[in-house]
């Protein structure tokens, strides 16, 4: 496939300024809708012959993301590109200025596999209704929806307005030695790496959504019961391949077996299984051998049983680990939750400033001191408190990183601002104007200038 081709073609049409006019976007997204509805059964089974994945976890997780962004994006697209008025100050008077939002050009969206659909369309979606044209590039990952998709996107739109380009890392590699207006990636901090620097040789601006270990705090106050509840749901939803799952427990002292012994039993009262719909293949051999050699069985509460056939990995619980053992220096991105019980909340805190900012922090506490105190003490994209992952379905939220853990946000407006520039206007009369600025200078008109810039 000729890149550069592609990328020339869309910019041409770019600069047609079709893209430019809402009713344009409204209508490839009200089109994307239609045949992402009449094509949602194949959807499902795609991801199902690369995950084991069911259509409710599909619909809840993945599914509904889409539909939401498409329909917010819809409703909102007027309101977000309206012209913005803004004060005028003194020095300018008289005039009036003005905010207008214009879209970047031709970008280049590289989606993850844990979520291949929600984590490729959405961004995609956010670019058409910023008034992009767009090159996707999902993960070649998990094959069968990588098809579904590109079938999809190539048949029924242009490739000088929509193109999906499929393959691995030559093709990825390829693409970003080409010049684009804007680059979007979702994956790991090495990799994004990669992508901040091929995007820096053309100053091309990057959102990077990336992970990191996110840490849950919970202090004795709490719930326990429900508390594991929301725990164990958010760590094993997708087999804890997922970028915001709690990756460790930091719990209170005084309550440590009582939550540990609350979470075994919320795993066996879901009891995950493929069977029962409610639980993901880990994506392929190499994630299931990396995780499985996690599995420390002397620290294993709960759990540890893997089928390397199947690539199943029971929801698994570790104790008596510290912050200093192999499993808490990377992301662990799969069924495996380390417990770390503490003492001295300024020494966790501590701890955890010391470490990569993460891409999101949960708390579960009723004291709102100790609340405030995490809150106001640490850096992290997002997060919750007494819930985890949740935050992420609220379209009214940005949605990113922080630092090691991601550049740049979206979802709804700030999805739509991230992919557009606003271009500031100063508009003048001809008429009257102080003639303050111009030569000849004198004391009086500095004294008068003074005066107005209020210094």
């Amino acid at each position: 496939m000729n890149y550069s081709k592609i990328i020339n073609e869309q910019r041409k049409f770019f600069n047609t300024n079709q893209t430019k006019e809402l009713s344009f976007r409204i209508e490839q997204l009200k089109k994307l809708k239609k045949l992402l509805k009449e094509k949602e059964s194949d959807f499902y089974e795609a991801i199902y012959k690369d995950f084991k994945k069911s259509e409710f976890d599909t619909y809840a997780a993945e599914i509904s993301f889409i539909y939401d962004e498409i329909n917010t994006a819809i409703k909102k697209l007027p309101k977000w590109a309206k012209r913005k008025r803004n004060r005028t100050n003194m020095a300018n008077l008289p005039a009036k200025s003005y905010t207008i939002t214009e879209p970047l050009g031709v970008c280049l969206v590289i989606g993850a596999w844990n979520y291949p659909y929600q984590l490729s369309l959405v961004p995609m979606i956010t670019a058409i209704a910023a008034g992009n044209t767009v090159i996707l590039k999902p993960s070649e990952i998990p094959s069968a929806t990588s098809i579904v998709m590109t079938s999809l996107i190539n048949d029924n739109f242009p490739s000088k307005f929509l193109c999906i380009v499929e393959g691995g890392i030559p093709e990825t590699t390829a693409l970003l030695k080409e010049k684009f207006d804007k680059i979007f990636f979702t994956g790991s901090t090495v990799v994004g790496k990669i992508v901040y620097q091929a995007a820096a040789k053309h100053l091309t601006p990057v959102t990077l959504e990336l992970g990191g270990k996110s840490p849950a705090i919970i202090t004795k106050d709490i719930n326990i019961k429900e508390t594991a509840k929301r725990i164990v749901w958010s760590k094993f939803l997708n087999a804890g391949q997922t970028c915001i799952a709690p990756d460790y427990i930091l719990v209170e002292k005084e309550i440590e077996i009582d939550l540990l012994k609350a979470l075994k039993e919320q795993i066996t009262t879901f009891d995950y299984s493929f069977e029962n719909d409610n639980y993901v293949q880990i994506i392929n051999t190499k994630n299931f051998n990396r995780l499985a050699s996690l599995i420390d069985k002397d620290k294993t509460y709960c759990g540890g049983v893997i089928n390397a056939s199947t690539r199943f990995i029971s929801p698994t619980i570790l104790t008596n680990v510290s912050l200093d053992n192999t499993i808490m220096k990377d992301e662990i991105f799969g069924p495996i939750l380390p417990v770390i019980s503490y003492s001295n909340l300024d020494e966790i805190i501590s701890k955890i400033k010391a470490r990569p900012k993460p891409l999101s922090l949960y708390i579960f506490t009723k004291n709102k001191t100790i609340r405030d105190k995490i809150l106001h003490e640490i850096s992290f994209g997002g997060g919750a408190i007494n819930d985890a992952v949740m935050h992420i379905t609220n379209n009214y939220l940005a949605f990113g990183g922080v630092g090691e853990s991601g550049i740049g946000s979206y979802h709804g407006e700030a999805g739509f601002k991230d992919f557009s520039h606003f271009k500031s206007i100063l508009q003048k009369p001809f008429g009257f104007e102080p003639n303050f600025k111009y030569p000849p200078y004198t004391k009086k008109k500095l004294d008068w200038i003074r005066k107005i810039l209020g210094n």
